[in-house]
Order: structure tokens, then sequence, then C-alpha cells
């Protein structure tokens, strides 16, 4: 492995570059030379102060960077060679050289630490951690910057509770560097086993209700609602319900529920068994013993006092309702933020209620009323404030999903999902599995600077079933996603909708006028759209997520005589076939396997020329080219025709034409004379057409 060192003189404005091995590295940082500019910076460190403070020798050490080792080129630009799979940590503002050596000694238990030393000031440790992919192997140049960022992300929560100081968090970075230091007993670890990762498709977000859930000590909380928790659930129930009546051996139930409560909360507690969970199995058993919120408060005040809540020293009244509401919340509900929809969305916490719903006006209130029954005093604006804030978790449904998703079986499902589509296109199949690929690569964020611009139009008869066939792309769990239509009239409900849908149908595509196929033209392409919220004060980058698809009965559909590269026309000559079991997940998974093996997902120029070729069918011819058929033709030879301005065959069609032509068409009329290939040139009087006259 090259470590790379650079060296800056900031006075002759030159860099010079060398690399060394590992081992050479660890060798040189434990003498220092003779001219002892480590040290004298670590001496007179301390009396550096301000921010003009500057130490005059710091251009002789060297920068190291453990990343990616650096070469040159013919230029002499540096560029990066190759990815090293270092990542770095650093801890900084140590006391002394005793803390430095502790952290070091801790840093060296995990086998994955590569490298731990102290830095140049002498109060800080760099601590170089190992990462690869599963198969051993590192990522290229192109794909280091995502696997780079991921991997400096767990790297941080590996390392952070071995350490009792604070990791100094930076900005995941392949040129991430240190000075040259001197440390006599470097850690160095030559054999250290990496961490391994896999490829990731896009920057890691910020904590998802998935991840905050995986975190969850409680098993029960890690559990997915369905009939798996919820037969586990009974079963702890009835084992700590028979522990209970055992406790209590004359009990008869016409004693009353009162005496053996005691009992049965005592067991269910040290069962685990959710509080909400336990009030709702014993209401169900002993509903007709006595009332509901007799049940409710003894477990309460039970779990309370086994959990030791009551006085606690050192809070103020406002801190103890806060940690009240806050109990509350988490005990009954469960709550995410769906980042897609942009609104809250909760769950109450027993088996019964297995989904999550919008979190709507009756039911903040029935929440705040919940509450105050429970003897806590607040107000509506505080279980908004909890709900509007980062104790709830992100929740993004599309990235839950195609993280779910299992190990793909080999069959290849996309091109049989195009097979469903009879049609006499033979480029049809490989056309929709790169538009395919495109729409799932773009709802993980694969690619942030274009969008997914290419549209499948799906031409044909009426009962056809081609906006059931559109619909069923999608999954069952994704399909709230799904839209038919698109308000043309506003602009900024039709961007925002870029952000709000995965897959819009662009159904009765014919109905389109011209001037909304050049928006359109313009949402194909647009990677973001920048749009202020409603009631919001600033404008903000929405992050796309919708792809097109579009039907119509009718086959004269493209307008823009500039070229039709954007859809991928297919006339569709029989009813398709919807009536077909799809395996969604293997369908989903294959395209994710694909795209993590670097699978092509956009169309090349070969693709392109295609396209272009077979949509030619598909285009509308104007009244201004037929007329410009009727009197002119394409000249053949240089010898033949006339070389004529676009205006001025503009001009002679007006005379033999009984239409009065509007003279706003001309610009658009040189559009369509490029789109028949006539033959032209440039001179003073403009661009020339080589036509000749049809008498």
């Amino acid at each position: 492995m090259k470590i790379t060192l650079i060296r800056k003189d900031e006075e002759q404005g030159t860099e010079a570059l060398s690399l060394c091995d590992s081992d050479t590295f660890f060798e040189k940082i434990k003498t220092e030379n003779k001219a002892g500019h480590i040290s004298e910076l670590r001496e007179i460190l301390p009396r550096l102060t301000g921010s003009s403070a500057h130490y005059a020798h710091i251009d002789k050490l060297p920068r190291v960077y453990p990343a990616v080792e650096y070469t040159r080129k013919q230029n002499g630009e540096k560029r990066m060679k190759h990815y090293n799979g270092l990542v770095q940590l650093e801890v900084n503002r140590l006391a002394d050289l005793y803390e430095v050596e502790y952290v070091k000694r801790q840093v060296a238990q995990l086998p994955q630490t590569f490298a731990a030393f102290c830095g140049s000031s002498g109060r800080s440790v760099k601590i170089w951690v190992r990462f690869a992919r599963p198969d051993g192997t590192l990522p290229t140049i192109q794909e280091a910057l995502l696997f780079h960022a991921h991997a400096y992300r767990l790297a941080v929560t590996c390392y952070q509770p071995m350490l009792p100081f604070g990791i100094t968090l930076k900005e995941p970075d392949l040129m991430q560097s240190c000075r040259m230091t001197v440390d006599e007993q470097p850690y160095y670890n030559p054999s250290s086993v990496p961490f391994c990762i896999e490829q990731p498709l896009a920057l890691p977000d910020e904590e998802s209700f998935r991840q905050r859930k995986q975190n969850s000590e409680t098993a029960l909380e890690r559990m997915t609602p369905g009939c798996e928790s919820l037969q586990t659930l009974a079963l702890m129930y009835q084992s700590a319900r028979k522990r209970a009546l055992a406790e209590m051996e004359n009990w008869k139930r016409d004693d009353g529920l009162e005496p053996l409560l005691p009992h049965l909360v005592e067991q269910c507690f040290k069962a685990g068994i959710p509080e909400e969970e336990a009030v709702r199995r014993t209401l169900m058993h002993y509903f007709h013993e006595t009332n509901t919120e007799a049940i409710r408060m003894a477990f309460g005040n039970g779990y309370r006092e086994m959990k030791g809540f009551g006085e606690k020293g050192g809070l103020n009244k406002e801190q103890e309702a806060t940690f009240r509401l806050e109990e509350f919340l988490k005990r009954r509900y469960e709550f995410r933020f769906n980042t897609v929809l942009d609104e809250v969305e909760y769950r109450q916490r027993d088996s019964v209620h297995f989904y999550f719903k919008p979190l709507e006006k009756r039911t903040r209130n029935s929440i705040a009323l919940y509450a105050l029954k429970e003897g806590l005093q607040v107000w509506d604006r505080d279980i908004d404030r909890f709900l509007t804030s980062d104790f709830v978790p992100l929740y993004n449904p599309v990235e839950e999903y195609l993280c779910d998703l299992p190990r793909w079986d080999g069959t290849d499902r996309i091109r049989a999902l195009a097979r469903l589509v009879p049609c006499d296109n033979p480029h049809w199949e490989e056309l929709f599995y790169r538009w395919f690929l495109g729409m799932v690569a773009h709802w993980r964020g694969m690619d942030r600077q274009h969008g997914n611009s290419t549209s499948p139009l799906l031409v044909g008869s009426q009962g056809f079933r081609k906006s059931t066939y559109c619909r069923i792309l999608l999954p069952p769990e994704l399909r709230f996603g799904y839209a038919d239509s698109l308000d043309f009239s506003s602009k900024q409900e039709a961007e925002r909708a870029l952000g709000r849908f995965f897959l819009i149908n662009l159904d009765e595509f014919d109905q389109i006028t011209m001037n909304q196929q050049g928006f359109l033209k313009h949402l194909l392409q647009k990677p973001v759209a920048n749009l202020r919220k409603p009631y919001g004060t600033s404008v903000r980058e929405l992050r796309r997520y919708a792809s097109f698809i579009g039907t119509s009965n009718q086959k004269d559909l493209l307008t823009d005589p500039t070229g039709s590269r954007r859809f991928i026309c297919i006339e569709v000559t029989a009813p398709i076939d919807t009536h077909v079991t799809i395996d969604y997940r293997q369908l989903y998974a294959q395209a994710m396997t694909l795209l993590y093996q670097q699978e092509r997902y956009w169309l090349n120029d070969e693709d392109e020329a295609v396209l272009r070729q077979s949509n030619r069918e598909f285009e509308q011819i104007s009244p201004l080219e037929h007329l410009f058929h009727c009197n002119f033709s394409s000249a053949t030879t240089d010898e033949e025709g006339e070389w004529l301005t676009a205006m001025e065959i503009f001009n002679y069609l007006q005379e033999n034409t009984r239409d009065k032509l509007s003279v706003n068409k001309i610009n658009w009329f040189g559009r369509i004379l490029h789109k028949l290939n006539v033959p032209k040139r440039a001179s003073i009087r403009g661009t020339l057409y080589h036509v000749v006259k049809l008498e």
C-alpha cells in the first residue's frame, strides 16, 4: 500500500509529491530529521494564539494522504490513481501524552485498526481504519467517494463507544490528510482485517426509521408487526398470567380481579411485555371484572414503580413534564416522518394495529386527550413540538423497500415484464430494460446530475389495458406513489410532483398540447426541483423520484421537429396480459443487483439512434411540412435546384397557397427544414437550403 506525501512551498508556489509504502512510512515517523521542525512545533504550539498565529516552518512538514494514492500527469497535474481503503479518524484536544497512549491502546483492540499514532501537535491521535468490499476488492476512484462516505460513518459508530474522548467529526473526503508527525511507538498492524461493506449507491442520509428501530435494545420493538409478534406476545402473556395465578393459589374469578392484579402487573413487567400490550390482553381476559381505566392505572403505576419513576431529584417541573410526555408517546405510539409524502405517520404500539397511517388533526387531539387522562399536564403545542422534531425518525418508503429485498435468483424478470406488451418493435425489450434500471437508479439517488429523461409511450386501441400495465409496474407497497395525470396549468405543482410520485403515467398523451410538450421535456430532464413549500419561507432543493410513462390511442404523437429521443414509442398490437403474478421482490432485486454490478442504466448513442429511427412513424406531420412537400424537394446534386433562405422558401409557399401563413412560424419552419435533412450551408445572407421547385 502506497502512502502519498505532498509538500507545498507557499512562497515559491511549488508542490512536491512523493510516495512510500506503509512500512517505510511508519519507520520514518519513529525518528525526526535533523531540522527538528515537528519538535519545535510542539514546543511553541501552546504559545501560538489568535487566528493570525503562524509557524514559520509549517511548509517543511508534508501532508500525508492515507485514503488515495496520487500520481503526476504529463503536464504536472496530480491525479488520484488508486484508492487504499483507509479511513482517518481524529481524536483532538487531548491533555497529555498519557491520554494519547490510552487512545492508541484502546483502538488497538479492534482488528480493523490499521494504524494509530500521535499527531503533529502532540495532543491528538490519528486512527487509520481499513475497509473493503465483501469480495475483498477495493472500489475504483469513481466509486470511492460513496464508499468512503459510508465507511467513515461506520468507523465513527464503531470506535466512538470505545473512547472517553470525542472523535472530531469531519466531512468524509478522499483528500483527508494530516501533517507529517513523530511517534516513537506508533501502533501499526499491516495484517489488519478490513471492515466489509457493500458498494453503496448513494451518499448516507440522516438516521432512518429502519436504522433507529434496529438500534432499539428491546427485541419486541424491533419486531415487524404481524402474525409472528402476535403469537409471541400471546405466549409471553399467558406465561406471565400462569405465574401470577400460581402465586395466588386460592384465587377464583368470583374473588374479583383486584387481588390478582398486582401479581399480574409484576409478572408482565418481568416478562418484558410492553405496558400497552399487557393492558390490552388483561382487558381481553377480564373484561367483566373491572373498568378499563382501573386496569390501565394499575399497570401504569406498577410499571412506573418498578422502573423507578416518581420523584426525580434535580428536575424542574418543565423537565419532568417533557420526560413524561416523551415516555407516554413512545410507550403507546410509534412515529415516523415520511420524507416522500412530507408528513408524520403513526401506529399504535400493540399487535392489533399493523400499519402506519397519516397523523391527522383528529388523531392529534385524541393523543392529547389520552395524555390528559393519564395525568400529564400537556398542551396541544407540546405534542406538535415533539412530532415536528428529530425525535421522530425519517422514513423513506422507496429506500426501505429496496434495501429489504432478497438476493436475486438470477432469473431475468425485467425483460419478461417487457414481453407482456405485444408489439413488433424488436428493440422494445432492451429499451424497456434500460428505462426500468434508470427508474430504480433514480429512486436510489445514484445520479443527482440528470433526471430519468426517457419515457415509454404505449400506443394502441382502447381496451388494450395499457394504463393497467403502467400501474402494475410498481409493487403494492409503493403504489401510493403512482399518478395517472399531471396538471400542466400549474408549473410549480407539476415540479412538486417530481418528488411526490415514483411513476407518473401521462395518460392520453395526445391531449398534451404542443406548448405543454415543451414544458414536459423540461420536466423529463430536470434532476431536482427548487421550490418553496406551502407556508414556507425559503426555497429548498426537492429530490426527484419520478419517472414517466405514457399511453395514447392516437399514433401521430410527436410534434417536436428537433427530435424525439426522449420517448420510446411502441405500438401495442394486442391486449396486454395483465392477469399475471409478478414476483415484485425478485423483480426489483434483479434491478438492484445489476445496479450494484455497474450495469448501464442510461441510453447510449446507439440506443438513441435506434430510438429516433423507430419513432419516425409516430411523428406528427404539420400542415407547413405538407405544404413544403407539395412545392419543393431536396436537391440531390450540386447542379440542380437553387439555394434559398428559409424566409424565401416561406414567402414562396405563401404566394402559392390560399391560406394566410403566420410570419411567427418562420423559426419553426427552419426546424422543419433541418428535420427533413434538406442540404444547407452558411452564407452572408444566413443559412441557405438547397431545394428544387416542383412545377
